[in-house]
């Protein structure tokens, strides 16, 4: 132990440049479809290649705000879920630091959102290119960026399974078919067949029928559901399990 020891002293310390990078994801319910954000980069480093929106942390704003600075330079929406996701700090992992003669590392702290794509307004200034990425065709991108995309898919689906954030990005009165609809696009339609899903969600009772019905494609009409956040409130310590 004394060996190991006197071997770390002899380390020189990490002198590190601290990044945020966002993974956004959204869904899209009329074409089934699980969206990624990316944009294309226009700097040196990775020229033409996509990568997820990103940003260094300037001095004085927390990572919270870097994210959040990242969220308004690249898309306009009023409905989103943000939280921190993962630290990816190994050697190596952004090309930066070979070229660096005080040997920086490059720390990124990603963040993983969910926004409502029907209202999602993307931004295209200071971008060469900026689109919403099927996650299924989703291309090599730059840095490690891929391994963070999959890191933010597990904590999407795991999400969706012991947490309400679907309800962040829908309408405010929706049906259960769009609900089980943007499950079954996440999860997979083996996750649940719809009327077990029905039963269960209606039994945590935190979901209202508002006695409104609505036409939306064929078949009879739906009933407009809201979720009822008091009542969910009453749950929050409760071990639950959505689907």
């Amino acid at each position: 132990m004394k060996v190991l020891d006197a071997a770390c002293t002899d380390l020189a310390l990490a002198d590190f440049k601290v990044g945020v990078d966002n993974v956004i994801f959204s869904v899209d319910l009329a074409q089934n479809r699980l969206l990624i954000l990316l944009v294309l980069r226009p700097e040196a480093l990775f020229m033409n290649h996509w990568s997820l929106p990103g940003t260094l942390v300037r001095q004085g704003e927390s990572l919270e705000q870097a994210a959040y600075r990242v969220l308004a330079e690249k898309i306009r929406v009023k409905h989103l879920y943000l939280e921190q996701l993962y630290s990816f700090g190994g050697p190596h992992r952004d090309p930066r630091e070979a070229k660096s003669s005080f040997g920086s590392r490059y720390l990124s702290v990603s963040y993983f959102a969910l926004v409502a794509y029907t209202e999602a307004e993307l931004i295209a200034d200071g971008v060469s290119g900026i689109a919403w990425y099927p996650l299924d065709q989703v291309p090599e991108l730059a840095f490690d960026h891929n391994q963070i995309v999959q890191y933010g898919y597990r904590r999407l689906r795991n999400k969706l399974e012991y947490s309400p954030i679907a309800f962040e990005v829908l309408p405010e009165l929706f049906t259960l078919n769009e609900l089980y609809q943007l499950y079954t696009t996440v999860l997979g339609e083996q996750f649940a067949d719809y009327s077990n899903f029905r039963t269960r969600l209606l039994k945590l009772g935190f979901l209202s029928d508002t006695g409104v019905k609505v036409s939306r494609g064929a078949g009879r009409p739906a009933s407009l559901y809201h979720f009822d956040a008091e009542v969910f409130a009453e749950l929050k310590d409760k071990p639950l399990v959505f689907v």
